[in-house]
């Protein structure tokens, strides 16, 4: 991205005033495999807690934080995740942004940008009636 960009934008990826506070301030303690990376800062606050953020690879969006370094980021724990992470299961999904607002989202059967057209009643619902 251009220098034009990284001053103008904030939404795609870390803008010019954050990457400057990272390179004097932040100490990169690891990349997730979406290419995330995720600072501290190089000194405590006053109670001996670090501050830590995460530069996104790509597009702003807190869902692409993945679950252990989510528990890293809020201070859950202070160990780096890569060292601790067990084997991956094989029934865990790959990530998949989340599409909502974009033509990729889901749009059940009956829905405006689908024609509108639901599927005819089957008859299976008995509608409630306070008498009977």
């Amino acid at each position: 991205m251009s220098v034009l960009g990284k001053i103008f934008t904030w939404w795609n990826g870390a803008g010019l005033t954050t990457m400057l506070h990272t390179s004097r301030h932040g100490e990169h303690v690891g990349t997730d495999a979406q290419g995330n990376k995720y600072y501290r800062s190089k000194q405590k606050h006053g109670d001996g807690r670090q501050r830590r953020w995460v530069i996104y690879n790509g597009a702003n969006d807190a869902s692409r934080v993945p679950s252990e370094w989510h528990g890293w980021l809020h201070g859950s724990f202070d160990d780096i995740p890569e060292s601790h992470l067990p084997p991956s299961k094989i029934w865990e999904a790959d990530y998949t942004p989340n599409a909502t607002g974009t033509a990729e989202a889901y749009r059940p059967a009956g829905a405006l940008e689908r024609g509108g057209r639901r599927a005819a009643a089957t008859g299976d619902y008995e509608a409630w009636s306070p008498e009977g």
